[in-house]
Parts: structure tokens; sequence; C-alpha cells
């Protein structure tokens, strides 16, 4: 497993597809910013199908991937869209 950090920018036409898709793998945090824990394979899939929605001609997306979510130690200032929770 990695915690995936995602920050983006992309043209308005392309954006819902991509926050989207990537709801259903990470944490909404702030408007061009998710993040969550993964599997190594699901990593794989996130970026393949991120390329596929934008154009790198006009869009930007970094990841950032840490190997354990304990390696990030964030502060908040003000609210959140989403909360990190840990489901058991």
């Amino acid at each position: 497993m990695v915690y995936l950090i995602v920050v983006y920018g992309i043209n308005v036409n392309r954006i819902d597809a991509v926050r989207k898709f990537l709801k259903t793998y990470l944490t909404w945090i702030q408007n061009s910013v998710f993040e969550g824990e993964v599997s190594e394979s699901q990593f794989a899939e996130i970026k393949t199908t991120v390329k596929d929605l934008i154009d790198e001609k006009q869009d930007s997306v970094i990841f950032y991937k840490l190997k354990s979510r304990k390696l990030v130690d964030k502060e908040t200032i003000g609210t959140s869209k989403g909360e990190v929770m840990n489901i058991i």
C-alpha cells in the first residue's frame, strides 16, 4: 500500500470526469487535491485512467507517493472538503 496525494490543474471541460474518477479511490480534500491509501495496482490504474482523461498539452496532474500515511504531518486551517477516514 502507498499513501497518495494527487494535485491537479485541469481544464474545466475535463475536470468533472477526473474528479468523479478520483473519488472512487481517494478522498476529495480541496478543489484540486485528493489523498488516500491505495495498492500499487490501484495506483497504476489511477495513473493510466487519469492519463486517458486529460489533455497532456493543457492539463497537469502531480502524484505524491509516500510509503505510509504516517510519513505525512498535515495541519489544516479551516475546513476540508472531505475527511480522511480509516474504515475497519
